[in-house]
């Protein structure tokens, strides 16, 4: 009889009774989410791990004033500043962090101030049309990408083109298409009255409406694609048997693909969403961030003078990204995605 044949009693027993053994019948009795929950819990701590430090880290820099030199702990005055507008005269130009409200006794009774002026107003205005437009023209993209047509891998490719331009090239393109002496669309832009006819990259409006046109014109093929990749996913046996229910295109379009491309749209606008507030080289190309300024530009322009403020601004435009990404998710939460 060999050594294992008589290992019996309760030396077999603890061998069977060990943590190692105790942990593989736990994951033995997982649910088939239980056990995918856990094998993404080492990717889920290192992502956090990833992005949390650096969250906390400028946190943490925002609370001093001179960083590097001589750290000064002023615990919150940076953001009291920053909110009350005492902060402003250390921006560049004319820039502001927020806007000037005023009240009156006529509609509309609340009327901003300096609005062109304000990094976050501009950031915010500069969001929501440019990411509107896109998913519009992008979601119109998608549609017609997804038919069967002659030639539909080539205009696949070719809508690609705008968005593998860098963003400097792509900014020293409308900087040269809008240039008040060298530029060919300016004259008729500016006899439409659409921007002004002198001065216009100076122009705050003016240089606000070139760059969200750049900014369209280059990432509505982002936005196209992860729709595309949406509506691909659809059955489309669905389509067939609506064919034969006598449903229109519009009821298709309606009760098949709308719903059913929602949970890839709202990706695709989150996606935006956050890459639309970092906006900085664009205008940094185009205009300049004393023209238009925005969040990014506010960073770019205290982080040598003041990285305390700096470090501020940046934690307040995470914190909008962070409040716009809950906004999407709790969205699709409550449509069931």
């Amino acid at each position: 009889m060999s050594t294992e044949d008589r290992t019996t009693g309760p030396a077999r027993q603890s061998n069977r009774s060990g943590p190692i053994v105790a942990i593989t019948r736990w994951m033995e009795n997982l649910g088939e989410t239980g056990f995918a929950y856990l094998l993404l819990t080492p990717v889920m701590l290192l992502l956090t791990t990833i992005a949390l430090y650096p969250l906390l880290r400028t946190f943490e820099l925002s609370l001093y004033q001179n960083v590097l030199s001589n750290p000064e702990f002023v615990g919150l005055e940076n953001y009291v500043q920053l909110f009350t507008g005492t902060a402003d005269s250390r921006f560049p130009g004319s820039t502001t962090f927020l806007p000037g409200v005023s009240t009156s006794g006529s509609f509309p009774f609340v009327h901003f101030e300096g609005l062109l002026r304000s990094a976050l107003a501009v950031t915010i205005i500069f969001t929501v049309v440019s990411v509107f437009f896109e998913t519009i023209i992008g979601f119109g993209q998608a549609l017609v990408l997804d038919q069967d047509f002659r030639g539909r891998r080539w205009v696949r490719a070719a809508i690609i083109i705008p968005w593998a331009i860098p963003i400097v090239i792509q900014g020293m393109i409308f900087y040269l298409m809008f240039h008040p002496s060298a530029g060919f669309l300016t004259g008729p832009l500016s006899d439409w009255g659409i921007i002004a006819g002198s001065n216009t990259l100076n122009d705050p409006f003016s240089s606000l409406l070139i760059i969200t046109v750049a900014d369209i014109w280059k990432t509505t093929a982002f936005m196209a694609l992860l729709i595309l990749a949406g509506l691909q996913s659809i059955d489309r046996s669905l389509y067939d048997v609506a064919k034969v229910a006598g449903a229109s295109k519009w009821q298709q379009f309606r009760y098949i693909t709308f719903p059913l491309v929602l949970p890839a749209l709202g990706i695709a606008i989150l996606f935006r969403t956050i890459d639309a507030m970092r906006i900085y080289g664009l205008i940094d190309s185009v205009s300049g961030c004393t023209t238009v300024p925005s969040l990014s530009c506010m960073v770019v322009a205290t982080f040598d003078t003041n990285r305390g403020l700096a470090a501020a601004v940046a934690f307040v435009t995470a914190g909008i990204i962070g409040i716009a990404v809950l906004g999407v998710i709790y969205q699709q939460y409550r449509e069931g995605f």
